[in-house]
């Protein structure tokens, strides 16, 4: 825009602003639910500094601002996956086969903490447990049980699985094997990224750099073997539930994702092999715009991080692709129904945003796991959002508008802000050390507390229009002799294979990760022979030992 038109709107902009000055407002303050002001209005003025051909651009062009494919949702709608498993291999493969019935386009499996921390069913670890927080996987068996009759082949599959990836995906990998399905024809994702587990979720097992190793072992058995299969799934969803505020968020994603993929290059692997098979994982919280600015501002920095900083070549690895899942930390235990609202907000952002997949969060969540009828209720979400509201019918609808391109701006200097920081700190590895994630979370997620306790951050049903109502909706229980039959198929697994050439096997895998050697092909030959969970883990960390959180001061 010319200069002369941008003084012309800034000589109008002064006089409206006489005008409105002394007309109240509901605060005296507005800002995002991170804590960004938000202006009265946004002009011209706020893009003065913005190029349309450099940084916002065309869908399917670099750096990818408005979408990384040329014809948006016209082309293809996002995958449904709906984040799904409880209790035994037999309840949550009812549930797959449910969802698929109903809709769904893609599957994705939640693992109760046992398994997420490499520990089999009777494991003392384990004790109090099983499944609670999703399906528990001991064994191969399991994993047989758990995808049986589901079309792996023609239906994609993520799993939210860190610090015993290698070994999960190796088990999805040989159950899919044993019918007859190549390796090459499966398509998934593992997610796999344990920094943010360092910072947030606090799921690990092993220590970083060998955490790190495991996921370098993945990229490089992926690219030859299963080649349409994504082998991390870069996930600031769970910095986001611990507390981060939306920019902190996409910043410290980012930072670990540039973090694999220096490890990869340091491997020695050219970047544009493995580039292209990293996605991402997102949150969507209740600020509907500030939600679809983040997005944005994701598929820019990262486009130019690959380019400029790696030297990617390739279209596909400058790609940011990403899943969302709406934030289970924004629903609420009081007048659950309200959740339906929320996250229909936040799908609808999600999707504004130009996610490639979505998960919608039941309404029930704040509760237990989700029944029936409040998943059926969360996919119909999606589908009503994809079939009946239009938004699908032109690419990045909200580009353009001076809020959203300023709040996107804003995100991007946030983000090479919080990038210099972490670089001056020696690397996402050694701000883990010192704290420095924890901290800035922590802090973060005081400030919003706060606000909720003081009203200044109204969340409805909770500090505003209460009822003191309890919830009346049903709520999903679980098969309470499915442990014993897990524990039952575990002890046949034991009793039955051939334990001396398991022995033999685990100790290969031994030798291997005392060396450089690539462990994945060790770990699927300990699974061929129904090496457990635990088994597989024990020998890794008797290699590498555990982690240990240190004191954060």
């Amino acid at each position: 825009m010319g200069e002369r038109n941008l003084e012309e709107i800034e000589r109008k902009r002064l006089a409206w602003e006489k005008k409105v000055l002394g007309l109240a407002e509901r605060s005296s303050s507005f800002t995002t639910v991170s804590g960004t002001p938000i202006e009265r209005l946004y002009t011209p003025l706020n893009l003065a500094e913005s190029n349309y051909s450099r940084d916002i651009g065309f869908p399917g062009e670099y750096p990818f601002t408005r979408s990384i494919h040329p014809t948006g949702y016209r082309g293809r709608l996002w995958t449904m996956r709906m984040f799904s498993g409880f209790g035994t291999a037999e309840e949550s493969n009812a549930r797959y086969k449910y969802l698929l019935q109903h809709g769904e386009t893609g599957l994705s499996v939640a693992f109760d903490y046992p398994t997420l921390n490499g520990h089999d069913t009777d494991a003392p670890e384990a004790l109090g447990e099983f499944g609670k927080c999703g399906v528990a996987v001991s064994s191969l068996a399991d994993m047989e049980l758990l995808f049986d009759g589901i079309p792996v082949d023609q239906v994609t599959t993520s799993m939210t699985i860190n610090g015993p990836a290698a070994v999960i995906w190796a088990m999805y990998l040989i159950a899919a094997e044993k019918r007859g399905i190549p390796l090459a024809k499966l398509g998934g994702t593992i997610q796999n990224d344990i920094l943010k587990e360092y910072m947030a979720q606090n799921s690990y097992i092993f220590p970083p750099e060998s955490s790190i190793r495991l996921i370098v072992d993945t990229f490089e058995f992926g690219m030859k073997q299963v080649p349409l299969w994504n082998t991390i799934s870069v996930s600031g969803y769970h910095i986001r539930e611990a507390g981060a505020t939306a920019l902190q968020e996409l910043a410290f994603t980012l930072a670990d994702g540039l973090t694999y993929v220096q490890a990869g290059t340091d491997r020695g692997m050219n970047v544009d092999d493995f580039a292209p098979r990293i996605s991402f994982f997102f949150n969507c919280h209740n600020d509907f715009f500030e939600e679809i600015a983040k997005f944005r501002a994701a598929r820019r920095v990262w486009a130019r991080q690959m380019k400029e900083r790696f030297g990617a070549k390739k279209e596909r690895s400058m790609w940011l692709r990403f899943h969302t899942q709406t934030a289970g930390c924004s629903l609420t235990a009081q007048q659950p129904e309200n959740n339906v609202v929320r996250t229909t907000i936040q799908a609808l952002a999600a999707v504004l945003g130009g996610t490639q997949s979505l998960h919608t969060n039941s309404m029930d969540e704040a509760l237990a796991l989700p029944s029936e009828s409040a998943v059926r209720v969360a996919l119909r979400t999606q589908q009503i959002i994809a079939g009946e509201s239009g938004v699908t019918n032109t690419i990045d609808p909200l580009g353009g508008s001076f809020f959203v391109e300023s709040l996107t701006d804003g995100m991007e200097r946030g983000v090479y802000e919080y990038l210099r920081k972490i670089d001056s700190l020696g690397g996402v590895l050694r701000a883990i050390e010192n704290g420095f994630f924890h901290r800035e979370i922590g802090d973060s997620a005081f400030r919003f507390q706060r606000e909720v306790e003081s009203k200044q951050r109204v969340v409805v049903g909770v500090n505003e229009h209460a009822t003191g109502e309890h919830a009346r909706i049903p709520i999903l229980k679980m098969d309470p002799n499915g442990q014993s039959r897990h524990l039952e198929r575990l002890d046949t697994v034991r009793r039955t294979r051939n334990n001396r050439e398991l022995r033999r096997r685990l100790g290969e895998l031994e030798k291997a990760a005392r060396r450089a050697d690539n462990l994945m092909p060790y770990i699927i030959d300990a699974v061929r022979e129904y090496g457990t969970l635990g088994e597989i883990c024990g020998v890794l960390r008797q290699v590498f030992g555990e982690y240990k959180q240190p004191a954060i001061v």
